[in-house]
C-alpha cells in the first residue's frame, strides 16, 4: 500500500482519471474504469473488485471514513491490499476530477471484470431481468437498482448500447452494478443460454400480450424489456414462452423502462411470497 500527495491538475494520473470518466473506449483499452463515492466504493469493494487507485480529498472525506474504506478493499481479498496506491488530493483538484458535484470527497480506479453468462451463479427458481439495446445509462442504472432492491438474481444486458462500467449507468444504480450478478452477452446467447437452464421468457410488450399479473412467474423467469422507442426485436418476440404487458389506461402508450422493470419484478416477488 503506496500514499502519495498530488496537486497539480497536470499530473498524469490526474488526466488518466479525467479521462476515463469521459471515454468508453480509454475504458476498454485500460481495462479500467471510475467509481465515486463511499457508497458505491463501499459495494464495489465488497463485491472483490480489484480497486487499484483510490483518491482521496481530507477536506470533505474524514479520515476514519478513508481507513473503513480502505479496510473493506483489504477485507474482501488481502492480497489487494497490496498493491492499492492512495493520492490525497486537495479540495481544489477533487472538484476537477469528480464526475458529480457531492460525492463524498473519495473516488477510483478500478479494474475491469469480465462477467460472460456462464459466471452466473443461480439459485432454485431465479428471477433474471433481461435488457435488450437500452442506451441511456441512467435508465440501465435505474433497472440494476430496482433489481436489486427486488433481489433478482442477475441483470442481462443484450446488445449493450453503453458499456455497464459508465459513469452514470454505476451513480444511477448507486452501486447496485456491482451488488447483483449482471452481465453482457448477445441476444442469441442470451437465449440459448435462457433455454439451457430451463427459465421461461417473458416479454414486455404490447402486441399479443396478456396482462402482467395473470402470468405464473413462479418458477424461474426472465423479464424481458426493450427500449421505449422500438421495443424489443423479434428474436425475442419469438423466443417469449409468453408475452405480457402492463396496462395503460392514460393516452400514453409506454412506461421508461426503469418503471416497468420494478412493476414487473416486483410481480414476481409479490407471487413468490403469496404461496
Amino acid at each position: 500500500m503506496r500514499t502519495e500527495t498530488v496537486t497539480s491538475a497536470q499530473n498524469p494520473k490526474i488526466k488518466e482519471l479525467l479521462a476515463l470518466q469521459e471515454k468508453s473506449r480509454l475504458r476498454r483499452e485500460k481495462r479500467l474504469f471510475v467509481v465515486e463515492g463511499r457508497r458505491e466504493l463501499g459495494h464495489c469493494a465488497d463485491a472483490g473488485f480489484r480497486i487499484r487507485t483510490l483518491f482521496t480529498c481530507r477536506e470533505i472525506c474524514p479520515q476514519d471514513e478513508i481507513e473503513d474504506i480502505v479496510r473493506r478493499i483489504v477485507t474482501s481479498s488481502p492480497d489487494k491490499g497490496n498493491d492499492l496506491n492512495i493520492i490525497e488530493i486537495p479540495a481544489t483538484l477533487y472538484e476537477k476530477a469528480a464526475y458529480r458535484g457531492s460525492t463524498e470527497g473519495i473516488l477510483a480506479e478500478v479494474e475491469y471484470r469480465d462477467r460472460p453468462l456462464d459466471s452466473l451463479e443461480l439459485g432454485e427458481n431465479p428471477l433474471i431481468a433481461v435488457l435488450e439495446s437500452v442506451e441511456k445509462p441512467g435508465n440501465l442504472g435505474a433497472v440494476l437498482r430496482s433489481a436489486d432492491a427486488a433481489g433478482a438474481d442477475a441483470v442481462i444486458i443484450c446488445d449493450p448500447l453503453t458499456d455497464i462500467y459508465n459513469p452514470n449507468l454505476i451513480r444511477a444504480s448507486i452501486g447496485a452494478v456491482f451488488s447483483r450478478q449482471v452481465v453482457t452477452a448477445s441476444s442469441e446467447d442470451a437465449i440459448r443460454w435462457l433455454k439451457l437452464h430451463d427459465i421461461q421468457i417473458l416479454t414486455a410488450q404490447l402486441q399479443d400480450s396478456e396482462r402482467y399479473y395473470d402470468t405464473d412467474m413462479r418458477r424461474g423467469t426472465a423479464i424481458v424489456m426493450g427500449t421505449e422507442s422500438t421495443g424489443l426485436s423479434d428474436v425475442w418476440r419469438k423466443a417469449a414462452d409468453a408475452h405480457i404487458r402492463i396496462p395503460m389506461l392514460g393516452r400514453l402508450d409506454s412506461l421508461n423502462v426503469s418503471v416497468s422493470a420494478a412493476i414487473l419484478l416486483y410481480e414476481a416477488v409479490r407471487q413468490r411470497n403469496s404461496r
